[in-house]
């Protein structure tokens, strides 16, 4: 059991049948009146993000959510395939459950595959990738001084904005959570 009063972000508990996970919360004190928890949730299955507030002394059930870590293996239509490294047991994954962020992600990389129960409902990849750049625009001479970007490709089809001076087949290191470039490798 959790209590509200011990809310951290990461967090993950059960209310009234959904598993909810704290993506933001605060103690409030205010002068007169009771104090109280002001979070912000989103439902772990359903992905839909909730503001609400609690008492401090509310109690609910610890969700217990699986981390696994898995190799990417291939897509077919809507399947996406992982791979268990220790069993060796392959698991197909809906493309509805994969993030914004997996476009970073190529073939045998390795991904966190979150499940509940059993139930897979999301695959966080990795923070850091490093990608080719398979096409973009060469940068004109004199043209740095302010600092512009232009757009460029990767090898896995994802688009990014990437500065002047990157050419095609340079290997950049990408931030997945932001998908910004951070530097050439």
């Amino acid at each position: 059991m959790v209590s509200a009063g011990d809310f951290r972000n990461g967090v993950t508990f059960e209310d009234e049948g959904n598993v909810l996970q704290i993506i933001e919360f605060q103690h409030v004190k205010p002068g007169k009146g009771a104090a109280f928890v002001r979070t912000k949730l989103r439902n772990v299955i359903s992905g839909a993000v909730i503001e609400r507030t609690f008492n401090p002394t509310e109690k609910f059930p610890t969700a217990y959510v699986e981390k696994k870590e898995m190799q990417y293996l291939y897509s077919d239509g809507d399947l996406y395939y992982f791979m268990d490294m220790e069993s060796y047991e392959q698991i197909p994954i809906g493309a509805d459950v994969l993030t914004d962020a997996f476009k970073f992600v190529k073939e045998e990389m390795m991904c966190r595959v979150l499940s509940y129960k059993g139930n897979v409902f999301g695959v966080e990849p990795p923070m850091f990738v490093e990608l080719a750049v398979t096409h973009t625009e060469p940068g004109v001479k004199g043209d740095t001084a302010t600092g512009s970007l232009k757009p460029a490709t990767l090898e896995t089809g994802a688009q990014i904005r990437v500065p002047l001076f990157v050419n095609e087949g340079d290997v950049l290191k990408i931030d997945t959570r932001t998908g910004e470039y951070l530097e050439r490798v």
